[in-house]
């Protein structure tokens, strides 16, 4: 087990076989390696927090449930890194941030976890854009 502090949940105890390593971090953040999937209330969403920097977590969903035709091609190299064998082994979200009265869903950094050794990557797309969504509409 796996003991650490949180700024927006406390302190935390998980165990080592829940924890989703990204041997490159993430863009901007190379050092964020070890994080953790906590539910968030009866959703799907989902918070995406890291085990090693108390403040860092993000919001994150499967894209599919927002945009069914929502798709993204691994690159080889991609697929090596974090040893996707099998399509069936793969999971993949997107982190959301709020902007006033809008959601807003970062389509273009999908992050691909491989579930069967839960060791992830953060793509950067080209396309497509960012999709704002209002709480109103």
């Amino acid at each position: 087990m796996i003991r650490f502090k949180t700024t927006r949940f406390g302190e935390l105890e998980v165990s080592e076989e829940s924890l989703i390593y990204f041997p490159e971090g993430l863009p901007g953040m190379r050092e964020q390696k070890r994080f953790v999937l906590l539910d968030y209330k009866d959703t799907d969403i989902k918070w995406l927090q890291s085990v090693d920097s108390p403040e860092i977590a993000f919001i994150v969903i499967d894209p599919f449930s927002i945009e069914p035709g929502y798709s993204v091609e691994l690159p080889d190299a991609m697929r090596k890194l974090i040893n996707l064998e099998r399509p069936q082994d793969v999971a993949i979200l997107v982190i959301l941030r709020k902007e006033g009265d809008s959601i807003i869903v970062n389509l273009q950094g999908p992050l691909v976890i491989n579930t069967s050794n839960r060791t992830g990557v953060q793509l950067v797309l080209d396309s497509p854009e960012p999709r704002v969504y209002n709480r109103t509409a």
